[in-house]
């Protein structure tokens, strides 16, 4: 009899992560799971270490690195099941993480992708996320992300969309709105994604006992590396571009400017003025290709532009709220 979920994971050169990684997979509550490793041409044995390891997890081999959104979905391709979850390779799961999932699944089928509790992986009293929210300045946010972890966020609900490093998504979803966008390679993505399901009708359901400790960008040299500052700049742009309904822009236009004035500051204060410029014509370069890709998401969209609106300002209430959290945390800290 096949198996309910199965777990996704990329991986680049992880070797060093796997055994905690795979470890706490192992001893989750929930059995009803198969777990592909989908390897990006890693040359640190990642994969010998698989077999040896971890035999009962089945692998795919890219033979070169093709970046997180072509990784997962060779992984959820192959996958047979009713649900299909994403996993990061540096994280660490709480035992009771896929099952909370699952029963969340269970309980909200007006729901198709589920958000994990993100901690941080090095010190658990902060959190890494709760959901993902989408902002009116157009930039995704990740719902506390960098808060002192006080329980503010130990209420499951629904949120804009789901941080791909450890969520759980319906199969159908999928062969429904597309896989992840390959032409994004990595960052965002999973924005991207959580917006088209949102377009489609699907919601997002956040669950605060499915519990994953998480290093974050351990693959791509952190959050301020040339190469996650590029792809961020250039996918968030990307993003608005292939997925935000033309009489949402008018509103969003002040912010936008706004945000995009931000990140122009704070890469010229981070030393990543350049990959940031990189981003912005990387941004440029996809336009054609992103606006063919809207003409296709716009066709089928199912929910009204007011609904979309509407979404986007409690999702960019909580986003303002979170970051107020997070700064007053580092006033306080000091």
């Amino acid at each position: 009899m096949p198996a309910r979920v199965t777990v996704v994971i990329p991986n680049w050169n992880g070797e060093r992560f796997l055994e905690l990684c795979l470890g706490s997979l192992r001893n989750q509550s929930f059995k009803d799971f198969e777990t592909i490793l989908v390897d990006n041409g890693s040359s640190d044995g990642s994969l010998g270490f698989v077999a040896e390891r971890f035999p009962e997890v089945k692998t795919i081999a890219l033979g070169e690195n093709r970046g997180f959104a072509e990784a997962v979905n060779e992984g959820i391709k192959a996958a047979a099941t009713e649900f299909v979850a994403l996993l990061n390779n540096d994280t660490e799961q709480d035992p009771g993480w896929l099952g909370a999932l699952v029963s969340a699944a269970e309980s909200h089928p007006e729901s198709g992708l589920f958000a994990s509790k993100l901690i941080d992986f090095h010190d658990r009293t902060v959190l890494d996320g709760a959901g993902d929210a989408m902002r009116l300045s157009g930039l995704p946010y990740r719902l506390g992300h960098g808060e002192r972890d006080r329980g503010q966020f130990d209420v499951p609900g629904h949120v804009f969309g789901a941080c791909a490093a450890a969520a759980l998504y319906r199969k159908a979803l999928f062969e429904d709105v597309g896989l992840f966008d390959d032409d994004f390679v990595s960052y965002c993505e999973d924005g991207d994604l959580s917006f088209r399901a949102q377009l489609a009708g699907y919601r997002c359901f956040y669950v605060p006992d499915a519990v994953v400790y998480h290093m974050g960008s351990a693959s791509t040299g952190g959050k301020r590396s040339k190469t996650a500052t590029r792809l961020g700049t250039r996918n968030s742009l990307s993003l608005l571009v292939k997925d935000l309904p033309l009489s949402a822009v008018v509103h969003i236009l002040p912010f936008f400017v706004l945000g995009q004035l931000a990140r122009l500051i704070t890469a010229a204060a981070t030393g990543t003025l350049g990959a940031h410029l990189e981003g912005l014509a990387g941004a440029w370069r996809h336009l054609p290709l992103m606006l063919d890709k809207r003409a296709g998401i716009q066709k089928w969209k199912r929910v009204s532009d007011v609904e979309v609106r509407r979404l986007l300002r409690e999702s960019s209430l909580a986003a303002a709220a979170s970051i107020a959290r997070r700064l007053r945390d580092r006033v306080v800290s000091r």
